[in-house]
């Protein structure tokens, strides 16, 4: 049988004597965080991910798209971690997380198995689809040879890279900031219900869908697929979508949005805001609306009494947002890569 068949009890065959696979659960969670803290420590010094992050995906909001394996020592202890999440029709993103304290020659046996499961499993979603292929898009930060090695030894080639990108907040932020002429910034109400207009929902996902159509490896969302993987993240809040709109006499037309969501700690304390999405129409651009709505999150941040807004940027995007963000304040936390290659769905 192949590698690419492997179920959780045939990978344990690939794996030291007395390891063993099993499919993760609600009281694997713990386990599983401390393991992708170890990983992320290891590769840039401090954690990025919140344990309500961890539960959302593995037994949360966000696990109905997720597909989990993940590999126990002969003591028990997690040494391993691999996630396959159907992203998009054609795009599966794939996470190998390896015990950073194992030996080269033990976690690159570890990693080489999880990245075949990993293969068999985006196979499996791209099936479920009626694909013939996906995209398995995965990554690695920047300083870290060593998954950087695992990823090329099981067929990944490094196709991007993104900056991390903060910037600090303080009482001087507050205060709404001047937009050009007929441009006008709304954060999106809510009805009854505590849900947004049906019509500032589909505007919002319009616009991106449209805004992004040029950006790196963009692989178009559905509707209900964009509101169902936006509402799983632990930070997603509705008061933190913003639409941009065009003002002329009575004519309104929406060019830009941004898809703000709380950065909580691990004690799900909003401490900070982040930039999911922002993304303004090729026929509104150069008018000023993405500062006016960065202005927005910044502000808004700034009045809830927040420390920071981050982001996420293509290093190489052809739109100059790096430049926008450098020119409003952000720098570079860390840098990550995106690896990519393809699998038959048979």
């Amino acid at each position: 049988m192949s590698l690419l068949q492997l179920t959780p009890d045939l990978l344990s065959t690939a794996l030291p004597t007395g390891w063993r696979a099993h499919a993760p659960g609600r009281d694997d969670v713990p386990d599983l965080h401390a393991l992708r803290a170890r990983h992320e420590v290891a590769a840039t010094g401090a954690e990025s991910a919140s344990e309500d992050q961890t539960h959302a995906e593995v037994a949360g909001d966000a696990a109905g798209t997720r597909t989990h394996v993940m590999v126990r020592d002969a003591s028990g202890d997690v040494r391993g971690w691999a996630t396959a999440h159907d992203r998009a029709g054609g795009r599966v993103l794939v996470a190998v997380v390896v015990d950073p304290e194992l030996d080269d020659a033990t976690g690159d046996d570890v990693a080489a198995a999880l990245f075949a499961w990993a293969q068999g499993a985006g196979a499996a979603h791209a099936r479920a689809r009626g694909l013939d292929g996906t995209q398995l898009d995965s990554g690695a930060f920047a300083p870290d040879a060593r998954q950087q090695r695992r990823l090329a030894a099981a067929g990944y080639a490094q196709v991007r890279t993104w900056w991390q990108m903060k910037r600090p907040v303080d009482a001087t932020d507050r205060g709404l900031r001047p937009t050009r002429p007929g441009v006008v910034v709304r954060r999106l109400t809510r009805e009854v219900g505590g849900l947004p207009p049906e019509r500032d929902l589909l505007a919002a996902h319009d616009v991106l869908e449209q805004a992004f159509t040029d950006h790196f490896n963009h692989h178009a969302e559905t509707f209900g697929e964009f509101l169902a993987r936006l509402r799983s993240d632990p930070g997603h809040r509705w008061d933190h979508w913003w639409l941009a709109e065009l003002v002329d006499g009575d004519e309104v037309l929406p060019v830009g949005v941004l898809l703000g969501a709380a950065s909580v700690d691990d004690h799900g304390r909003a401490v900070g805001s982040y930039v999911e999405y922002l993304g303004v129409l090729r026929a509104a651009r150069g008018r000023g609306v993405a500062r006016a709505l960065l202005d927005a999150i910044v502000t808004d941040a700034a009045e809830r009494g927040r420390t920071s807004v981050g982001l996420e940027v293509d290093a190489d995007s052809p739109t100059g947002a790096s430049e926008l963000y450098l020119s409003a304040g952000f720098t570079t936390s860390y840098v990550t890569q995106s690896w990519h290659r393809y699998t038959n769905a048979c």
